[in-house]
């Protein structure tokens, strides 16, 4: 018996990283899932299929996040397969590291489509149903450059005010969708490695943003995937508005 059985979830962005983790996570503990993917059809087949060993019922649906018409459609898929959806985790994100003069307006606009706007035509499509039940969970991916504006050599300014903005979504939503029965809260990582983290950390980085974190480890993807269990679950059923740190001590609210 998992701490999630009977409930339905959808992961954007769950081919791989963060989402894929959190996808298979749920899975485990009784969740089945709907795992969005844009471009990595393959890696989300077989997400699907790690869920389906798990006896979990689960589907793969194209979509992109930006796009309204894709998101309806991403919460019509999930809902006509499952008949309900009650954990929604907002994972696809895109980031860009340059100075802030030299990333260009595209890019900017780029992560604001899809780590904000997705964030939001997600919840705004999915909310419904979570009404109409009386209960849901939405669960945002920030970072901690949302919170602390830049790390190490710096160079996330533009990412940084998307994942800003996320955090103050969160919070909004989490007022006006509590009397609903609905927790909306999000997950900051840092100090993670992912196949995005790798792009940006050199050698020197690394050793430098080792002896910074207070637990002088990098985390991984899986202890991002367990704070998202966690506020799927019951037990966190009274955490609204929060946004969890898990990022060996380089963040202390």
């Amino acid at each position: 018996m998992g701490q999630l059985d009977g409930r339905v979830a959808l992961v954007t962005g769950a081919g791989r990283g963060f989402g894929q983790a959190i996808a298979l996570a749920l899975g485990r503990e009784g969740a089945d899932v709907a795992v969005n993917y844009r471009a990595s059809a393959g890696p989300a087949a077989a997400v699907v299929a790690e869920l389906e060993k798990l006896g979990r019922k689960a589907v793969a649906v194209k979509a992109d996040v930006s796009r309204e018409d894709d998101v309806k459609g991403l919460i019509d898929a999930a809902l006509a397969r499952f008949g309900r959806l009650d954990i929604l985790v907002n994972n696809a994100g895109v980031m860009v590291q340059s100075p802030f003069l030299d990333t260009p307006v595209s890019r900017y606009d780029e992560m604001f489509a899809i780590n904000m706007t997705g964030t939001m035509l997600c919840s705004w499509h999915a909310l419904p149903a979570m009404v109409e039940r009386r209960y849901g969970r939405i669960i945002n991916l920030s970072s901690q450059l949302g919170h602390v504006g830049s790390v190490g050599r710096g160079g996330f300014a533009a990412y940084a005010a998307t994942k800003g903005a996320v955090n103050a979504l969160t919070r909004a939503l989490a007022h006006e969708f509590g009397q609903h029965g609905i927790t909306v809260n999000a997950i900051a990582p840092g100090g993670i490695e992912t196949d995005m983290s790798k792009r940006v950390m050199t050698e020197d980085y690394r050793a430098r943003r080792l002896q910074e974190l207070p637990l002088h480890r990098f985390g991984s993807v899986d202890d991002v995937a367990h704070c998202a269990v966690f506020l799927a679950g019951e037990p966190a059923g009274y955490l609204t508005g929060q946004i969890l740190h898990p990022s060996g001590g380089a963040v202390m609210p």
